[in-house]
């Protein structure tokens, strides 16, 4: 218990020096104003870095120690990861990045700078909001309206569906797998990895959807952080559409200021490299994160690289002109998932033997596939996948027409017929473990 005022404490810490550096930013002029911001901004590093990586460093360094026989001088710290430092660490950053780039003034008023960095909905796993997009909303009048309250509704419970009938229960299935991986292969492995790559999706966008609804509620408007990710066709077009908080935060204040797409081939695959390689680090301290983040870099270096030639092979090939599109969604689909081996391992090592073994007796490991072998049931089984073609009819409708808009044009009788569905489907079938708890929390 004695940590929640450790805590309360350092994000107070923070929120004290990010309020002033604005202020002193706005009016400071020349070399001053890049060193308020640099102040703080390694404030805000420092923390992260204490708590979520200053261990990793340490147990590095003392490996490369040891194979000469020294003792690393630094001790371990026993300390917990508050939830969502990463997050509101991020947050704060963009705002005084953008008073120092002239887009945004100081907030003047320090609760509505604190309430800015900690506005509940989105605290502990965003979206990683912009100045510009939300502070202003603390000023306006927010007064009860049907229309905030059905909408903020209807996305929790979009949001409630994906968690708790779709991640929830694969969930199940993937840790099965993933928490001892050397007792498997073949298929079983590939099963579950492309299970994983569906509950990370709709826990993370789940827990998003939400954060709006609850915003939206109470009359605030946050961005939208999903847009039907594995519905894209081409790696960039994902991390358009996947984690776009984030995404965004990494282009604007670190792929640009790198140089972005105004240097040189060479140096702005670099660019894309870094970027993608510190995204990984970004999700936790372990080698697998920083190994999924490189490949992620190397794909978006590949494609990049590899555009003029199979732009000039759809041209040219009658078969592949005409599948262009599936052609690119199931590449895209399959590479994203490789790369998801390594975000949801727990060692590096397990994560090679699960590459390793991916295709390993595809025939006699087919069996393994019995539910009672991967600690569920055939019933989880049919309601899990319902659930996952369900969302993906609606995500691949709202690709073309807003279901939203289209459900606002029915009769009301239908419209409450389809939100009772949706809401006994949640109550009946739902995965209610308290012990499940959103991915995206331990970062």
């Amino acid at each position: 218990m004695a940590f929640v005022p450790i805590y309360i404490l350092i994000l107070g810490f923070t929120i004290i020096i990010d309020y002033f550096a604005g202020l002193l930013i706005e009016k400071a002029s020349g070399k001053q104003r890049k060193w308020f911001l640099i102040s703080s901004l390694f404030a805000n590093i420092s923390v992260l870095c204490i708590f979520k990586y200053y261990n990793f460093l340490n147990d590095n360094l003392s490996s490369v120690l040891n194979q000469f026989n020294y003792d690393t001088p630094f001790p371990a710290l026993k300390i917990l990861l508050p939830i969502g430092l990463s997050f509101h660490t991020f947050q704060a950053m963009s705002y005084t990045i953008e008073i120092y780039r002239g887009k945004q003034p100081a907030e003047k008023k320090f609760g509505i700078y604190a309430l800015y960095v900690m506005f509940y909905p989105q605290l502990v796993a965003g979206p990683i909001e912009r100045p510009q997009n939300v502070l202003h909303q603390f000023y306006e009048k927010h007064t009860f309206k049907a229309e905030n309250i059905s909408e903020g509704l209807k996305l929790i419970a979009w949001g409630l569906f994906k968690k708790v009938v779709i991640a929830d229960r694969f969930a199940v299935v993937v840790d099965k797998v993933y928490n001892d991986p050397r007792h498997f292969e073949g298929w079983p492995l590939i099963f579950s990895t492309l299970l994983f790559s569906f509950q990370i999706y709709c826990d993370f966008s789940g827990y998003s959807d939400i954060a709006l609804g609850t915003a939206r509620v109470i009359g605030f408007r946050l961005m939208k952080n999903f847009n039907s990710p594995y519905f894209s066709t081409s790696i960039s077009e994902f991390w358009k559409r996947w984690h776009i908080s984030l995404s965004t935060w990494f282009r604007d204040y670190l792929y640009i200021p790198l140089g972005g797409n105004r240097v040189a081939s060479e140096r702005r695959y670099f660019n894309l490299f870094i970027t993608f390689l510190i995204s990984g680090l970004w999700h936790g301290a372990n080698w697998t994160y920083v190994i999924w983040g490189s490949l992620n870099g190397i794909y978006i270096i590949g494609e990049n690289s590899t555009k003029n030639f199979f732009n000039k092979l759809y041209l040219s090939t009658n078969f592949f002109s005409k599948n262009r599109k599936a052609i690119g969604l199931i590449s895209t689909f399959t590479l994203t998932c490789f790369a998801w081996i390594f975000f949801r391992a727990k060692t590096i090592q397990d994560a090679f033997y699960i590459v390793e073994h991916l295709f390993s007796n595809l025939q006699s490991s087919f069996s393994q596939l019995k539910p009672s072998n991967l600690g569920t049931t055939q019933y989880d089984y049919i309601i899990g996948f319902l659930a996952l073609i369900i969302l993906l009819c609606i995500e691949g409708l709202n690709s073309r027409i807003s279901v939203n808009m289209w459900l606002k044009r029915q009769n009301l009788m239908l419209r409450v017929s389809i939100y009772y569905v949706l809401v006994m489907f949640i109550l009946l079938f739902g995965s209610f473990d308290l012990q499940e708890q959103f991915i995206y929390f331990q970062f």
